[in-house]
Order: C-alpha cells, then structure tokens, then sequence
C-alpha cells in the first residue's frame, strides 16, 4: 500500500497522512462468500480427467515453488489462470488459481496461496461449501489468521455431481483432491473443515479428529485447548468415540500415508451462524495453526498419486 495526503485544510483530518486502497486491493471473504452464493450454489460438476488432474496439480506445485510463469504456463492448458491481489483486511498479498472458464459450468474450484512469506507452511481445506453452510467463512477465517497457508476450496455442492463425483473429501478422482496430494508432496500440514447439524452432537460444538493418521495428535491437542479456552465444547476423537470422526476422508488418508499432520474438523451449526462464535472458532485455529506453521519446515519430496 502507499499513503496519500488529502488536500484539506490546515487542522483537518485531512492533513493526516491516509492509507490507500491498493489498486488490486479485494475483500477475500466478500470475494469468497459472492462466489460461494453465485457460483457454487447453482454449479454443474464435470468429473476432471485423469490428465486435468494432474496439470492443474502440477501448476500449483509450480507456483509454490516460485515458478510462476511456469505455472501460469500449465495451468492454461486446461483454461486455468493465476491472478494477485492484495486483501484488504489483511494486507498481505495472495495468488487466485481458478477456471478462466465459466466456473460453474465445471465446479473445479479455486487454490489461495497467501504470498506474504517466503514459502507456504500449511493448508487449510474447504471441501463442501453450501452443503456445510458457511464452512468457507471458517476457512477464510483461518487463512487469514496464520500467514503463509494455502487454501483449497471446492467449486461445487458435493450433491452436483452425478451420484457422489463431487463429494471431494471421500474421492480421489477430483481436483481438489489432486491439489491437496500436491500440498502433502510439498509437506504442508493440513486442517480440513466441515460443519453438522447441532443434533447431531447435542453436546459438543466442535468435533476434532487426525482422521486416519495420529500424525496431527500434538497440533489437535492444541487446537481442542483453544477451542475449550474460546468456550467450546470439543469431543477428541483419539479420547472417546464421536460422530463424524473422518477415518474414510482421503485427503486424511493421503496425509496419514505421508506421515504428515492432518486434522479433520467438524463444527455445530450453532457456531457456523453465529458471526462472534465463528470469529471465536477462528482464533483459536489461528492459535494452534500459528504453532504449528512456525514449526514447519517444508521440504519437496515425490508428487503423491492422483
């Protein structure tokens, strides 16, 4: 950003240098939350080929590496396209991955990439949004909170496609998925984000999990303390039995097959619409995801099957 100085008159406020909106400058979660009612609402789904896969895939494994022409590059040959902008609550820079294309008319999704640090550290998933109402706001939430994450968003309602093609957290045919094997290729951590019914657990508000592996054991830990610190009740998969405990979710598996933290997480409608209960949620996973990034060291290793 760049300070201007309003041409006012002596002791007025317009004397006083002001911030100006970058010339790119966009609302992250007002971008999200119109996309999310405008687009993935009302999407098709077209289940992706085993080669789109793989190359939109590969363009955001490119662009994490810092190859970003290369990335633009792939990434058009499946009509794919990165643009930047700077998020206006934050300030902090970020990469938009997202169909050039009418987006709903394949329901693929979008990649952030925050591109205030010198490399990402971890990740966070939204897999069903709309089906899990406002699961996104948690998302972007989080994504602001800790510097340096990469967020996966699904394009499309997981009841779009034909039978459960668009239900990405149980397939490993979509894009989403294909990005999130990528994320583990490039060793960032991940926390994948749902939402239930309040009746489905009456007595808990959230329900954390590491999913298939116990590798995120420590960064749950840590996320349950803050959520119960922030007022919430929390049900601990690895401590007693819970609805919704994500063993069958494949990002969960992929993850656990790399050794990697992963934690799957479930929250109660009651928190998803209330705005001061999610803002609540969010900090406290931007207190255990901040940890868990500033421990982090990222290192390539071989792409994951997709």
């Amino acid at each position: 950003m760049v300070l201007v100085t309003s041409s006012g008159g002596g002791g007025s406020d317009g004397d006083r240098p002001q911030r100006a909106r970058p010339r790119d400058g966009v609302d992250l979660a007002a971008r999200i939350d119109t996309f999310t009612r405008d687009t993935i609402r009302g999407s098709a789904f077209h289940p992706p080929t085993a080669l789109d896969r793989r190359t939109i895939a590969d363009g955001v494994g490119l662009y994490l590496d810092g190859r970003h022409k290369d990335a633009a590059e792939r990434l058009s040959e499946v009509d794919f396209g990165v643009a930047t902008f700077t998020d206006t609550a934050t300030g902090r820079r970020f990469a938009e991955i997202a169909d050039r294309a009418r987006e709903s008319a394949r329901g693929w999704g979008r990649v952030y990439i925050d591109l205030s640090r010198p490399a990402a550290t971890w990740s966070v998933q939204v897999p069903h949004p709309v089906a899990d109402a406002d699961s996104e706001k948690l998302g972007v939430g989080a994504w602001r909170g800790t510097p340096g994450g990469v967020m996966v968003l699904a394009g499309a309602n997981r009841r779009a496609g034909e039978g459960d093609a668009a239900d990405v957290a149980h397939r490993r045919d979509t894009v989403f998925h294909a990005v999130c094997a990528e994320l583990v290729a490039h060793r960032l951590p991940g926390i994948q984000l749902h939402g239930y019914a309040d009746s489905t657990e009456p007595d808990y508000d959230v329900i954390v999990s590491t999913g298939k592996g116990d590798h995120g054991r420590s960064w749950g830990e840590g996320l349950s303390s803050a959520l119960r610190q922030e007022g919430f009740e929390v049900c601990r998969v690895w401590v007693r039995r819970c609805s919704l405990e994500g063993r069958t979710n494949v990002q969960g598996r992929t993850a656990a097959a790399a050794e990697l933290p992963f934690l799957h997480v479930e929250f109660s409608r009651s928190i998803r619409e209330s705005e001061k209960r999610t803002a609540r949620a969010v900090t406290a996973i931007g207190e255990a995801a901040g940890h868990l990034a500033h421990s982090a060291r990222p290192t390539r290793s071989e792409p994951a099957a997709r």
